[in-house]
């Protein structure tokens, strides 16, 4: 049946445009992690140089079987053995890459965790070893 002359038209529904957030000024303070996952800043950029003293970027390597350290930058409620601050060793495949504030982490869980060092992280703030 075809619509009469007198029917009004369908109204449209009104779209809303939703005004941006904008962002906390320290947006890790803000993220709250769910169960036993970890952030971990990696230092430095991923590139080895050879004993030589050739460079070799992190693109040109095979999967990685070296684990490597970080440091924890965000904890999740669940997690036991690392503390904000303290230095974990995991595989770096294992973690998934995350930006946050421009800065690229990796986000593992718990159980990707090797060990965990609360200890100063730089050489010069350790306690000289034995001299032979």
């Amino acid at each position: 049946m075809p619509p009469s002359k007198d029917a009004k038209p369908a109204a449209r529904p009104k779209t809303r445009t939703r005004a941006k957030r904008a962002d906390p000024p320290d947006a890790l303070a803000k993220i709250e992690l769910t169960g036993d996952r970890l952030v971990v800043r990696i230092p430095g950029n991923g590139e080895r140089k050879t004993s030589g003293g050739l460079l070799i970027p992190a693109t040109a390597m095979p999967a990685p079987k070296r684990l490597a350290w970080g440091d924890v930058t965000l904890v999740g409620p669940d997690v036991r053995v690392a503390r904000k601050g303290d230095r974990v060793l995991f595989l770096p495949s294992a973690g998934l890459e995350v930006e946050l504030e421009g800065e690229d982490l990796v986000l593992l869980r718990e159980r990707d965790v090797q060990a965990v060092s609360t200890g100063p992280a730089d050489a010069k703030d350790r306690s000289p070893g034995q001299y032979l």
